[in-house]
């Protein structure tokens, strides 16, 4: 049975290079009309978390949060999804430096570029801010991360860093570990403090 995940695989195998025909059909077959340009899974998984927290299923709505692995990627899978390819609406999670990347994107492929939520510094930072780092620290260490966090803290070039700058290098120290906290800090926050990029993202679709 077809579902969002094999839409999005095959998007991106469209984007590589593969054929158009499989995209196509699962849009139809699944009544995708919006997809959401984000550029890593971490970005998915806090969407995606969020959602879930709000009694909504994206999915089942025809929305699609897709990770293009990397914001240099936006123009290629904005062209292939927007009004010159599958004409579907597109909308944006990214980084602050990532802006001008996807503005000038979603413009060449006539899509909106008001539908475009930019985090500062990225989704991380902004999760950090809103939880506040005692906070986090207390989520590193209920999910058994505290030890090498420490090994991390007294590396020499973490001394010079502030508590929320030291988070966000964390987090992208091991493979998987911004997945996996993408959706624990969303998971954990108070829905009162979602991040403005966040909270503007999810009331736009």
């Amino acid at each position: 049975m077809a579902d969002m995940a094999s839409f999005r695989d095959a998007v991106t195998a469209w984007a590589a290079g593969g054929p158009e025909g499989p995209a196509r059909d699962l849009a139809e077959r699944l009544s995708v009309r919006t997809v959401v340009l984000v550029e890593g899974p971490s970005d998915t998984a806090a969407v995606d978390a969020l959602a879930a927290r709000r009694g909504r299923d994206l999915a089942a709505e025809g929305i699609c949060v897709l990770a293009m692995g990397g914001a240099m990627s936006v123009g290629r899978f904005a062209s292939l999804l927007g009004p010159c390819g599958l004409d579907l609406r597109l909308t944006g999670l990214c980084d602050e430096r990532e802006q001008g990347y996807y503005v000038r994107a979603l413009a060449r492929a006539d899509a909106a570029p008001q539908d475009l939520f930019v985090c500062t510094a990225d989704l991380e930072d902004e999760l950090i801010r809103a939880l506040g780092v005692a906070r986090v620290a207390e989520l590193i260490e209920a999910e058994g991360d505290l030890r090498p966090l420490r090994t991390f803290l007294r590396q020499p070039a973490q001394q010079d860093r502030t508590a929320q700058q030291r988070f966000r290098r964390f987090f992208g120290t091991k493979k998987g570990r911004k997945i996996h906290y993408g959706r624990v800090l969303v998971e954990a926050m108070d829905p009162a403090r979602t991040p403005a990029p966040l909270a503007d993202l999810m009331a736009g679709l």
